[in-house]
């Protein structure tokens, strides 16, 4: 079944982002770092679905460049998928531009991949597979 995972949000700073959350009364994730892209992260649970707060970890990490051109704000949207490996194909054998083929695994261990905005109404769309 489809649902919406998380909505990934650019920040300068974590320690200063999660602060409105938690002072709604919100429970914000430990830090997580994530090397292959490059941030830190938390992760705000809001009903079946999350906040991710991200924070760049170097200039030249996607979450860096993005604030530079458009500074912080939404930068993702993110789909749980049923089956992530069939998904991938479908969109590949229907000519979807996707960031990179190769599925990663990123925050919590979580498998992903990126559809390029082109491909999706101008939104950069994360697929995440479920889990269970």
């Amino acid at each position: 079944m489809f649902s919406i995972d998380h909505l990934g949000i650019a920040v300068k700073s974590l320690a200063a982002a999660k602060g409105i959350y938690e002072k709604l009364g919100l429970t914000v994730s430990q830090e997580e770092v994530v090397e292959a892209e490059q941030v830190r992260l938390v992760m705000v649970p809001v009903g079946e679905s999350r906040l991710e707060l991200l924070e760049a970890t170097s200039e030249t990490s996607a979450i860096a460049k993005f604030i530079a051109e458009r500074g912080e704000g939404l930068h993702h949207v993110s789909l749980r998928v049923p089956d992530l490996e069939a998904a991938v194909q479908r969109l590949k054998k229907d000519g979807v531009r996707l960031v990179s083929e190769e599925i990663k695994i990123g925050a919590g261990g979580h498998r992903y991949v990126f559809v390029h905005p082109s491909s999706a109404g101008g939104v950069l769309l994360e697929l995440v597979e479920a889990k269970g």
